[in-house]
């Protein structure tokens, strides 16, 4: 008998603070705030504003010297109005909106940036990044192609593009821009674990295996590393790393999901004691945590069949476990099937 588990998407690293917040995810893509070796956000290429708006945009950059966001970006939006071509006043206005978290309007300034001047990359970039952060990730993709156009070996770009077509489901076209990253920038170890979801949602669980491993000894030990890792090792039938790794997340990070998998590690490798009590254990962080219900229900009517049939009352427990994950969630034919076939 199989436990029957509820093993999820692998997730990526994403590379940007506050992409997920508030959501069980991972972590971050980079450049929320400023791209490494960028001294500002605008296209130095660029010639300086001179002529019609100049003072205001002048007026602006010396506000923003001295602190004064709220008066540099009233100088800037003046600068518009007179110059509404002024690349830079449009980049500096995202770039004030998207340092104090206000994405929807940093989108528009960056957007008119790009409309304005497609080759700017940093432009295109952070209209990209922008977008992603308010979910349109769609939208991201396209301008993240244009950044790329612009800078096709930019490391962040191919990372954001690679994690956003990951979040839409769209593995295969991930792929190249999640190795490209990895190439440019060996040694992140962001960009190895999302290389390596994305290997894991292929279902090419050694390659997988091998970037979050790379990714472990790169960056600091998550849970969402240590589980996806897990969770590679036992779709390759790995079961004892899948059970040290886990039991090495219980320890640091106990949460549902680690027990649940720790339970189905031990009932692989034919520990059934030891799995029961993962699973209750999950249950004790989450009494509606139905994958460890579903654990529970496996082992207690594994231990009616190995006591020839007799132990009435693990078989009685088996059932009401299952009864009540399939109350907690109803899509589970597997379970159901269980259920039919045992009480």
């Amino acid at each position: 008998m199989r436990t029957t588990s509820s093993a999820t998407h692998p997730r990526p690293l994403l590379r940007c603070a506050a992409l997920l917040a508030g959501a069980s995810a991972l972590s971050l893509l980079v450049g929320c705030q400023s791209k490494p070796g960028d001294a500002t956000s605008t296209d130095q290429t660029l010639p300086a504003a001179t002529g019609t708006g100049a003072d205001q945009l002048s007026a602006g950059e010396e506000a923003l010297r001295s602190g004064d966001r709220a008066r540099a970006l009233s100088e800037f939006a003046k600068a518009i109005e007179v110059n509404p071509q002024l690349v830079t006043a449009h980049m500096a206005v995202g770039d004030i909106h998207r340092e104090s978290g206000d994405y929807v309007a940093a989108e528009k300034a960056y957007a008119s940036a790009a409309r304005l001047d497609p080759g700017n990359f940093d432009a295109q970039f952070y209209h990209g990044l922008m977008l992603h952060l308010t979910q349109r990730i769609t939208d991201a993709i396209r301008a993240y192609l244009k950044a790329l156009a612009v800078r096709p070996d930019d490391f962040q770009a191919n990372l954001n593009l690679a994690t956003a077509y990951y979040q839409l489901g769209e593995s295969r076209q991930a792929l190249p821009y999640a190795q490209r990253s990895v190439a440019l920038n060996p040694s992140d170890g962001p960009a190895r674990f999302n290389l390596g979801a994305v290997y894991a949602s292929l279902d090419n669980h050694q390659a997988a295996v091998t970037e979050y491993q790379q990714a472990a000894e790169l960056m600091p030990l998550s849970a969402g590393l240590l589980l996806n890792l897990s969770e590679s090792y036992g779709r390759l039938g790995r079961w004892t790393e899948m059970r040290n790794t886990l039991q090495q997340l219980v320890q640091t990070e106990p949460s549902p999901a680690a027990h649940e998998r720790l339970g189905s590690a031990h009932f692989r490798l034919n520990d059934f004691g030891s799995a029961l009590q993962s699973f209750q254990a999950a249950l004790t962080l989450d009494p509606n945590y139905f994958p460890a219900l579903n654990g529970v229900g496996v082992c207690e009517l594994n231990t009616w069949i190995l006591s020839d049939r007799t132990d009435l009352a693990a078989r009685q427990r088996g059932v009401e476990a299952l009864r009540r994950s399939i109350q907690l969630n109803r899509s589970q034919p597997r379970v159901e099937e269980l259920l039919s076939r045992y009480r």
